[in-house]
């Protein structure tokens, strides 16, 4: 129940968060202007005669081949609907968008799909000799090995194979295989674990489950139902999990679906999202698209982070940018794994969602790596922190799981620091979290000392996500120095400390947001 006081105070939180985005809005516009003349990246645009930043090299490929990526997919999709409508099923479903995805990797990487499918062919024959014995971890040797070798020869030039090979380098394909390799590796793992499982005793209980889920027991089926239950023995065989390293929709930037999740669509085409759901889901990502076209022709956040540029701004100005830079990223990625979810779900095949919560709306680490991509923190869970051990080794798993994050995303010193400093920030947080769960406050003074402790917690929270987000995809461990120094000098510090403010204020209005939800559920 919310009390009164936490009902007088909603008003003042909500008006200085109007505030507060009023500030960053104008000051965004009055940067973007003043310095325009000196960033990089900025391309003619076709919103009121604007410069429109592309500088993101991720983005401006994704939205120049728009066009091409939904032309495929859509004859993708309509190749399959046609084939289901003869009546299918998991074999002869797999056969289809094997081939269909063939054709698409043809295009995108040209001769070097040769690596992937030996690779993958390498995996599979491992698992099928090791994956119901006791050395099914030599899947994860075999699979980070190549993680790292992948990245250190840079896609293995065909050159290293000889000078008669050297000629192939001209058919690498629009698009480097190794890069995408990355979501594969995940793919391998899972398909050799879930065969592992597979032929040992299943702990889900699928009755249980469906009595006490609110999706599964409507008719519907949910991830976890799909992921959970065993599949049978010649569902493991090589057309259906080529299918699965490979289809298109998901190939290259997921989201990341478990195998036995993959394959249980194949037979049934996902229930959970009716034509118009989907069809709606569609209509919202194209919304959200204009949204990030209004953002990068008005804002110009990542081309100042790749410059110099903002260095030598004000403390304000700076946080202004870094602030800016985050949610550019958080609504770039939106769109990247919504556009691929959406063509899955219009094949049948639905994946976990990305990014169910905004970024602006998570005030502990927990809650924002759930929400972030939390297709892969799905997977994280299911293949590392489970077989780690779980809750009972949770301050040592967090460090394994975070340098295997960075590791995977890249070999990158910059990515090792930002995964290092969030294991340092989280530990704390589990441990403060562990002992408030033990304590039980009964007056209402005591709700009031807790829930504001929590709130100076959430902000601060909030601060330390920042500088690791930051340090990780945009300064790097070498500006940490430079970053802090600007903040904790005598012109940053009133910018901290209206900062931090601003994080406090945006906690009690997440607590605020989050108790309604379960006021709408409750009913």
């Amino acid at each position: 129940m919310t009390s009164s006081w936490q009902r007088k105070e909603l008003p003042f939180l909500i008006l200085y968060a109007v505030g507060f985005y009023f500030i960053i809005i104008r000051r965004s516009l009055q940067i973007s202007h003043d310095h325009y003349t000196k960033l990089y990246g900025l391309r003619p645009g076709w919103i009121s005669d604007r410069l429109n930043d592309v500088s993101d090299a991720q983005w401006r490929n994704f939205r120049g081949n728009l066009p091409i990526l939904t032309l495929v997919f859509g004859i993708f999709a309509l190749v399959a609907t046609v084939s289901r409508s003869y009546g299918l099923k998991a074999k002869g479903m797999s056969i289809v968008w094997l081939l269909l995805s063939m054709a698409y990797l043809s295009y995108l990487h040209g001769a070097c799909i040769v690596y992937i499918l030996s690779i993958a062919s390498a995996n599979y024959l491992l698992v099928k000799v090791c994956g119901r014995t006791k050395y099914v971890f030599l899947l994860w040797i075999f699979n980070l090995t190549f993680l790292i070798c992948n990245r250190v020869y840079g896609g293995y030039p065909f050159s290293l194979f000889g000078p008669k090979w050297a000629y192939l380098d001209n058919y690498r394909g629009t698009f480097r295989w190794h890069i995408c390799f990355n979501f594969v590796v995940l793919r391998m793992i899972s398909f050799g674990y879930d065969y592992h499982w597979a032929g040992h005793d299943n702990r889900f209980d699928q009755e249980k489950h469906v009595q006490r889920c609110n999706n599964c027991s409507s008719g519907k089926t949910c991830y976890q139902l799909l992921q959970g239950r065993s599949l049978k023995s010649d569902t493991f065989s090589l057309t259906i999990y080529l299918c699965y390293l490979i289809y298109a929709p998901l190939y290259i930037a997921g989201p990341i679906i478990s195998f036995n999740a993959f394959a249980s669509q194949l037979d049934a085409p996902q229930k959970t999202y009716s034509v118009q759901d989907v069809v709606w889901y569609g209509l919202r990502w194209i919304f959200s698209l204009m949204l990030m076209e209004t953002m990068t022709h008005f804002f110009y956040y990542n081309a100042f982070a790749i410059n110099v540029t903002w260095k030598y701004l004000s403390p304000l100005d700076i946080f202004v940018i870094g602030y800016g830079v985050l949610n550019f990223m958080w609504l770039k990625f939106f769109l990247l794994w919504r556009y691929f979810r959406f063509w899955s779900l219009v094949n049948g095949i639905e994946a976990p969602e990305n990014m169910p919560r905004c970024l602006n709306n998570c005030y502990n680490l927990e809650s924002f790596w759930k929400n972030w991509h939390a297709s892969f923190n799905k997977w994280l869970v299911r293949y590392m922190y489970i077989p780690l051990g779980g809750t009972q080794r949770k301050l040592l798993n967090v460090w394994v799981i975070f340098t295997f994050v960075a590791i995977w995303h890249d070999l990158e010193w910059k990515l090792l620091s930002w995964a290092w400093l969030t294991c340092i920030f989280f530990v704390p947080e589990m441990i403060v979290k562990s002992a408030a769960n033990g304590l039980k406050v009964e007056s209402s003074f005591g709700k009031f000392l807790f829930r504001e402790l929590s709130a100076v917690a959430g902000a601060i929270t909030i601060t330390c996500l920042m500088v690791a987000n930051l340090v990780g995809f945009v300064i790097g461990p070498s500006g940490i120095n430079w970053f802090l120094s600007r903040f904790l000098q005598k012109e940053g510090l009133p910018t901290l400390g209206g900062m931090l403010i601003t994080f406090y204020v945006g906690t009690k209005l997440m607590f605020h947001i989050s108790e309604a939800k379960k006021n709408v559920r409750g009913r």
